[in-house]
């Protein structure tokens, strides 16, 4: 398999060519930087994009930047999206043609496959709780986009009215025994899984360290402290785990590791490779893709 990895070059994209590589793929690393394996520019003509896809047999998106045209771009090539925004994913959802993978992340992506093996059922209510080590040092476009949360309204929530990102919060018990406070955050499992499956999910966020997620909170009740976010110390643990639960019927089923950048690069990597032979057309998630078996056994648990 040749892969295209834009943003080869970050702690994301690190991860998929180490991993793809390791498994025997070819792997081309895209940047802006005339230095890389190919050059490309996402801000720009995408006519490098288009040329270099129709000698690959999958494209990941690993750079950070959200076009909705990179469907287009990409032709005929699948393209596995790690982004996590909520309203980019449904415009890419609305301009792919070819088989595009919507989220192959922690949230979205982990998040789906454990969201749809509690198999639920139409109607029900599903809580996606997701805890990132605040121990970690995070890349810029981390950092940007968790600062985008802040005095935004969540895209297109369940409730149908408007509902504050970092505002609203909930608590629940980890497979540690221990209890956390959990805020409201615009992951985009509701978007990608209403319309597919019926149920109405609800994203939350916490950090490994408890005084942090304080202080993530008191910055989405007062915006304007948002640049404090880029100064913040990298305090607490670099475990991460996923938690997803059903309140209709209390089931929950929850993954847990180490590492943010060195997990989603290592589902990432998964995704396509699954994508690069799936014969599946137009977007999908990573649910439609992998099992919780396979996604387990890619993260090393």
């Amino acid at each position: 398999m040749r892969a295209l990895v834009l943003g080869a070059r970050g702690a994301v994209g690190q991860v998929v060519r180490r991993e793809l590589t390791r498994q025997g793929h070819t792997v081309t690393g895209a940047s802006r930087h005339a230095d890389a394996d190919a050059v490309v520019d996402l801000r720009g003509d995408l006519a490098a994009l288009s040329r270099l896809s129709r000698s690959h047999d999958v494209v990941v998106n690993a750079a950070g930047i959200e076009r909705a045209e990179l469907a287009a771009a990409v032709g005929g090539t699948p393209l596995v999206e790690i982004s996590a925004t909520g309203a980019y994913l449904e415009e890419l959802r609305t301009a792919a043609s070819g088989a595009v993978v919507l989220g192959a992340g922690l949230v979205p992506g982990l998040s789906t496959v454990l969201v749809s093996s509690l198999e639920p059922r139409p109607g029900d209510d599903v809580d996606v709780l997701l805890m990132l080590g605040s121990g970690e040092a995070h890349g810029p476009a981390a950092v940007a986009w968790t600062a985008s949360l802040v005095g935004a309204d969540v895209h297109r929530p369940p409730e149908g009215r408007p509902v504050r990102n970092l505002r609203s919060s909930t608590r629940a018990v980890g497979r540690d025994g221990r209890s956390r406070h959990y805020l409201r955050a615009d992951f985009p499992d509701h978007v990608l899984l209403r319309a597919q499956r019926g149920i109405d999910v609800r994203s939350y966020l916490a950090l490994s360290s408890p005084a942090l997620t304080a202080a993530l909170g008191a910055v989405g009740r007062i915006p304007r402290l948002r640049g404090l976010l880029r100064a913040v110390p990298h305090a607490g643990s670099d475990r991460w785990h996923v938690l997803v639960r059903n309140r209709r019927t209390g089931a929950t089923l929850q993954v847990d590791g180490v590492g943010q950048s060195e997990a989603t690069g290592r589902l990432t990597a998964l995704a396509a490779q699954h994508a690069a032979t799936s014969p599946r057309r137009g977007s999908m998630t990573m649910a439609d893709l992998i099992d919780l078996e396979e996604a387990q056994a890619a993260l090393g648990r």
